[in-house]
C-alpha cells in the first residue's frame, strides 16, 4: 500500500511541475517600462555669480507597456555649486504615456560670485517607475559646468596714450590757472 501512495504523490508532483513549466513557457517576460532623458546643452559655460540654465526632453517609447511616472528626482554636484530642481517639479509632467515626450526647463545650476574657475560636474537622475509611489531610478544624465575666469577691465594701449598725453596738457592748465588767480589777489 506504501508503494502505491508514492506513485500518486510522484504523479501529483509530476503533474505540478507540467503545469509550472507550461505557464513559465506560456507568459511572456516582464520587462520595465523606461524613458530617455536628453540634456539640450550638458556642458554649459559661465562666471562668478551667474546662474545656468539646464533643458531636457524626456521621452517613453512606444513600446511601453503603460505609464510611467516620474516621482522625484536626485541630483549630485560639485560643491560649491548649488543646483535647483524646481524646472523639473513645476513644469514636467507627474507621467508619461506610451510614446510621450517633453521639453523643458529640468534644473538651474547657481554659481556663488566666490567660486574658483575650473571644470565642474554633476548628475541629474529622474526617479518614478509604474505607480504614482515608485521610486526607482529611471534615467541618469551627467553634466559639467566650466567656470571661465573673471578677465579685469585692461585698457587699450591707444588709450593709455591719450592719457599720457594729456596729463601734461592739464598740468599746465592748472599751473596757468594757480598763476591768474595768485596774479589777482595781489
Amino acid at each position: 500500500m506504501m508503494k502505491k501512495t508514492v506513485r500518486t504523490l510522484s504523479k501529483v508532483s509530476m503533474l505540478a511541475l507540467f503545469v509550472l513549466a507550461a505557464a513559465l513557457l506560456l507568459s511572456s517576460p516582464a520587462s520595465a517600462d523606461t524613458i530617455s532623458l536628453n540634456l539640450t546643452n550638458a556642458v554649459q559655460t559661465g562666471t562668478a555669480g551667474s546662474t545656468l540654465s539646464f533643458f531636457a526632453t524626456v521621452a517613453a517609447p512606444g513600446t511601453n507597456g503603460g505609464t510611467v511616472y516620474l516621482n522625484g528626482d536626485n541630483s549630485n554636484l560639485d560643491s560649491p555649486l548649488t543646483l535647483n530642481d524646481d524646472g523639473f517639479f513645476l513644469d514636467f509632467p507627474l507621467s508619461l504615456d506610451a510614446g510621450d515626450s517633453f521639453s523643458g526647463l529640468l534644473f538651474t545650476v547657481t554659481l556663488p560670485s566666490n567660486i574658483a574657475s575650473g571644470l565642474y560636474t554633476g548628475f541629474f537622475e529622474i526617479l518614478g517607475g509604474s505607480d504614482g509611489g515608485s521610486l526607482d531610478t529611471l534615467q541618469s544624465v551627467n553634466f559639467q559646468v566650466n567656470v571661465a575666469p573673471v578677465v579685469s577691465a585692461v585698457p587699450e594701449p591707444e588709450s593709455l596714450m591719450l592719457l599720457a598725453a594729456g596729463l601734461p596738457g592739464l598740468a599746465v592748465l592748472a599751473r596757468s590757472k594757480r598763476h591768474l588767480f595768485a596774479g589777482r589777489k595781489a
